[in-house]
């Protein structure tokens, strides 16, 4: 009963006192990168319904020949990898938590193209609010494999409470600072997720 009024006045408060942050946050990215300053994007949400994410932009717009987009390691910058490590280019999403698609705490929304590849186990991690934060975030972040990731998720599924959200938060601030498990061996945040091996499938 406490998760929801939680979400909101800590949402509220980090607008409020993260708007300087957030304010040269935009222009930095206005700047370096041009317009737009936000990316949105549709990501599944509680029991996997659609909503639209915004975060702070991290990549250029580069594009091959064909006008297909580059990938990600050729459009990242020195910028863009800073905002991402120090997790600036989340601070947005609290304007999600205010909405009620997002809590501060919860599995992290992936992409909607993943709905149909989860497990039926996995697919659990969708019975809450997913989180501008996580346990898969403190406990090893892009640098987990998916499996280890979503079990973590579950696991919060199953074990959430606003005791456990506090010590999230708390450890979310400490691996900021050390900036650790940004990304997987070899890639700029994660490899996507193409499904599990077939004997944990559905």
């Amino acid at each position: 009963m406490l998760k929801r009024p939680f979400d909101i006045v800590g949402a509220a408060a980090g607008l409020l006192f993260l708007s300087p942050v957030v304010l040269f946050v935009a222009w930095q990215i206005h700047r370096r990168l041009g317009s737009p300053v936000l990316f949105r994007q549709t990501r599944p949400g509680f029991h996997g319904k659609p909503f639209q994410m915004i975060k702070f932009r991290t990549m250029r717009d580069a594009v091959d020949i064909d006008g297909n987009p580059l990938p990600d390691a050729e459009r990242m910058t020195p910028f863009g990898s800073f905002l991402r490590s120090s997790s600036l280019d989340e601070l947005p999403e609290l304007w999600n938590v205010l909405k009620g698609d997002m809590s501060l705490v919860g599995p992290r929304p992936l992409l909607m193209e993943y709905l149909p590849l989860y497990s039926a186990e996995q697919y659990r991690r969708h019975d809450v609010r997913p989180g501008v934060t996580g346990w898969a975030q403190v406990n090893g972040r892009n640098a987990l494999s998916w499996e280890e990731k979503f079990r973590l998720d579950v696991w919060y599924v199953d074990n959430r409470s606003f005791w456990l959200d506090l010590k999230i938060l708390f450890l979310t601030v400490r691996r900021v600072l050390v900036r650790d498990g940004i990304s997987a061996a070899g890639e700029v945040t994660m490899p996507r997720f193409t499904g599990s091996p077939k004997e944990d499938g559905r």
